[in-house]
């Protein structure tokens, strides 16, 4: 079986093309599992299908997204992103793609050979600054603040605030969560990046699988650091881990931060673990009912081939025949 490896900006796939391969749909979710396990097989965040559109559907080709434990993603940004550069390379499509994904469609635009933008997914539903209640049996908090000499009781609950947003329909769902206003005490660290790692990461899993949240969420932890400009941590769901970009995330987040009015939503500049992503928002509307809608949602990137090959792992084998 054939296979791409790429990344954008760090966060990165394994791509199949099924036009060619033909495999039975059934077959994806154990598939992405298995190749994406680091130690044991190539490794990666997300398995990414190309295949035909559905009947009736104007793309040019279908994107199908799974997590790497198997699960499947309404859609992702950076991945997208890297199908885009796919279609481009292998003919499938020209410079301006346009991609079936499960949230909707997705239309892209080739800038430069490595650089490629993508209109997201619109948010489908907004809730500003929505309050997060947390368990306060943390015992991996307790154990590892009296370890790091932190100042740190839960046993009165913590509850903290962000703004969960779903792109597209069904929707991809984030929880974005300003770090210094809400958690750089809880975390150990002024800023951001100062935060102790493994007291960021308990913290992400927590807000991940909250009750709060009726789709579960990828956690983007965010502070603004100048300008238009943000650093971002995402712990994002089905890896359950961090990864080095997010890219709904970060249109998620700067959408967010635009509303309340903390970046201009014009080329805004957010730095991940792999580099930097450019998030503009087209336009936004004030409903009537006082609701606002956001329409336009543009991220722009780097993508990278890291490698083309075949797959030989025996799993593989016993998987497919």
């Amino acid at each position: 079986m054939k296979f791409w490896k790429m990344n954008g900006a760090g966060n990165d796939f394994i791509l199949i093309n099924n036009i060619e391969e033909k495999l039975p749909a059934e077959v994806f979710p154990k598939l992405a599992a298995i190749v994406c396990e680091r130690h044991l097989s190539i490794g990666a965040d997300g398995f990414m299908v190309v295949d035909r559109p559905s009947e009736g559907a104007e793309a040019d080709y279908r994107m199908l997204f799974y997590n790497s434990d198997g699960s499947v993603g309404e859609m992702c940004g950076n991945g997208a992103r890297c199908i885009c550069r796919y279609g481009y390379e292998t003919g499938l499509a020209g410079e301006r793609p346009v991609i079936e994904t499960t949230a909707g469609i997705v239309t892209g635009e080739r800038i430069d050979e490595e650089l490629y933008r993508i209109r997201l997914n619109d948010p489908t539903h907004i809730e500003l600054e929505k309050e997060i209640k947390l368990d306060a049996k943390f015992d991996f908090w307790k154990r590892a603040a009296a370890e790091k000499g932190l100042d740190m009781c839960l046993d009165s609950g913590f509850s903290c605030r962000g703004s969960y947003i779903l792109l597209g329909e069904p929707g991809s769902p984030h929880l974005i969560v300003e770090y210094k206003e809400n958690v750089s005490e809880l975390c150990g660290g002024e800023h951001l990046k100062d935060a102790d790692e493994d007291l960021l990461r308990e913290l992400g899993r927590a807000l991940r699988f909250n009750s709060a949240l009726p789709k579960g969420a990828n956690v983007s932890f965010v502070e603004v650091t100048g300008d238009d400009k943000v650093f971002e941590r995402t712990f994002e769901r089905g890896v359950e881990d961090f990864t080095y970009a997010c890219g709904t995330g970060t249109g998620s987040a700067v959408t967010a931060l635009t509303l309340l009015n903390k970046v201009s939503g014009n080329n805004v500049k957010v730095t991940m673990t792999g580099g930097d992503l450019y998030i503009d928002v087209e336009e936004i509307d004030e409903e009537d009912n006082g609701n606002v809608s956001v329409h336009g949602l543009y991220l722009t990137g780097p993508t990278n081939i890291a490698a083309m090959g075949e797959i030989t792992d025996v799993n593989v084998k016993r998987l497919i025949g």
